[in-house]
């Protein structure tokens, strides 16, 4: 056997027997910053400027995996050989797949196209030889991200398909033979999916043991947490993400397989509430979560000192910390609230659904996406109206000084009170007064009554309001000279809503004081 052969066996070797490093932090290129990169000359990032910002989330702030986005977006196919080509002494010593990652979330076969996830495979089979290219350790890529996960079986047939393609064989064509079996990342993206994910993760441990006559090392479920607020409200979300971690406590000790949950949170209290500013709150409220997604808004609207020092915290304290168990009797109160909520919720967001699509087309744009088509998960969509993805939708609310946060909710909280107490919600949603007061701070009261007096459907969101501050005997509105900045710019977008290029202006300057475009 040749040297090189034996270098590639040996680096093979390492990656699938050595324990596996999971990173607190995974980066990812949702685009909600307002502000430029502290590494770049504008604001909106193309794709050939995708590897420098990958190459600075490890370097500079100490991320240690890096989401690259297949999923309705333009990616740059040539990413491997940009990172090693240019950086090989930084990955020579912190090498992809064992010390730094680079994790794909793959295009949803169920939403577009087979040639872009025949293209993303391709690029994870090439991988292995590049690596070895660089004799670095290989594969460097080895793990992927399924979204809209709804099934054992979907997870299955992606690593079907993918087997069945490495088995190619042609004298131009010929893999390495290292990367033969992915592993797979369920993304669950919807309230009932989140809650029931349990037992996908197991029947799916179920199937791949007949197919592969084994059962994987270890399993990342990641549960979405802005696109099932989207779809059900924020209380919704939380409490069905609190029952799929207790939940998966419990698998992990029935089955003996490590579960390191995923969630994909953001700045806003109604996409994760995790800024630089929130670290202790956000990794208490979401204990047993293993890694967090560190989003653009988090990486480029905050001081890079406080950053970093945030990114350390969430590596000390995610580790340490176990999901807290839920009884059966309390998850079931807790199903019989969550829909509640969510017709509140719904109610609104479906007649209102028109001025946040308008607003929404107004914020900037920070990537090169590709045109989504499909269900409340590409373009969006509650009942019978199409929104668009939580980023816009977030910020276009925000913008209107109408913060998604309190839709629904006060209404929910009155009726949870009335039918069980409020016990079960504060105990399980540990901070929702202080999401709400955060959230709060955006109000924009003078608003609401000018959207009121064209359509009475705005009055849910006043009875929400006034149900917040009773139970929770607190004031929504501006505290700080900041806040009271951000509404009168709402005062003037919603004023300017016939005038585009006024409101554009307007929108980023908005964005920029409270630190995410949505």
């Amino acid at each position: 056997m040749s040297s090189s052969v034996i270098s590639q066996v040996k680096s093979s070797i390492i990656i699938t027997e050595m324990k596996r490093k999971i990173s607190a932090t995974m980066a990812t290129q949702h685009p909600d910053h307002a502000q430029i990169p502290y590494w770049h000359t504008e604001a909106f990032i193309s794709t050939q400027f995708e590897a420098q910002e990958a190459l600075s989330a490890y370097s500079e702030l100490g991320i240690g995996e890096y989401k690259w986005d297949w999923e309705g977006k333009l990616v740059d196919e040539s990413i491997l050989e940009r990172l090693f080509s240019s950086n090989f002494e930084f990955f020579k010593n912190h090498p992809l797949g064992v010390d730094t990652f680079l994790t794909f979330r793959l295009p949803n076969p169920k939403v577009e196209t087979e040639f872009r996830i025949g293209r993303a495979f391709m690029n994870l089979a090439s991988g292995a030889s590049i690596a070895r290219h660089f004799d670095l350790p290989s594969p460097p890529i080895f793990e992927v991200i399924l979204p809209m996960t709804q099934t054992a079986q979907e997870m299955l047939s992606i690593q079907l398909a993918y087997q069945q393609m490495h088995k190619l064989k042609h004298p131009l064509y010929r893999l390495e033979n290292i990367l033969t079996n992915l592993r797979i990342i369920p993304l669950f993206e919807d309230v009932n999916t989140i809650i029931n994910s349990d037992r996908i993760l197991e029947e799916y441990l179920k199937l791949y043991k007949l197919k592969f006559k084994k059962t994987p090392p270890y399993m990342r479920p990641y549960v979405a947490r802005s696109d099932p607020a989207l779809n059900s409200g924020i209380v919704p979300t939380v409490l069905a993400i609190k029952i799929a971690l207790s939940r998966y406590r419990k698998l992990e000790k029935k089955l003996g397989i490590p579960l390191y949950p995923i969630i994909g949170a953001a700045v806003f209290p109604f996409r994760g509430g995790i800024s630089p500013l929130r670290i202790e709150e956000f990794a208490d409220e979401y204990k047993g979560i293993r890694t967090t997604t560190i989003q653009s808004a988090f990486r480029y609207d905050f001081n890079k000192k406080d950053v970093v020092k945030a990114i350390l915290k969430l590596e000390e304290l995610l580790p340490s910390q176990k999901a807290v168990e839920i009884s059966l009797k309390e998850e079931a109160q807790i199903i019989e609230l969550i829909p509640y909520f969510e017709a509140y919720y719904k109610e609104v967001i479906e007649e209102i659904a028109p001025i946040i699509n308008n607003v929404s087309k107004l914020l900037p744009k920070r990537r090169e996406r590709v045109q989504h088509i499909g269900l409340f998960g590409y373009s969006r969509g509650v009942g019978k109206v199409k929104l668009p993805r939580a980023i816009g939708f977030t910020g276009a609310l925000y913008c209107l000084g109408i913060p998604p946060e309190l839709i629904g909710t006060g209404r929910g909280l009155k009726k949870a009170k009335q039918f069980l107490g409020l016990e079960i919600v504060e105990k399980y949603y540990k901070y929702i007064k202080t999401d709400l007061i955060q959230a709060g701070k955006y109000l924009n009261r003078d608003n609401l009554e000018r959207l009121n007096r064209k359509s009475k459907i705005w009055s849910k969101i006043k009875e929400d309001i006034k149900a917040i501050e009773d139970i929770f005997h607190i004031t929504l509105g501006p505290i700080t000279k900041e806040d009271k900045e951000h509404k009168l710019l709402t005062d003037k977008i919603y004023q300017n809503l016939e005038n585009p290029k006024v409101i554009s202006e307007l929108i980023l300057d908005a964005a920029i004081i409270r630190k995410s475009l949505g």
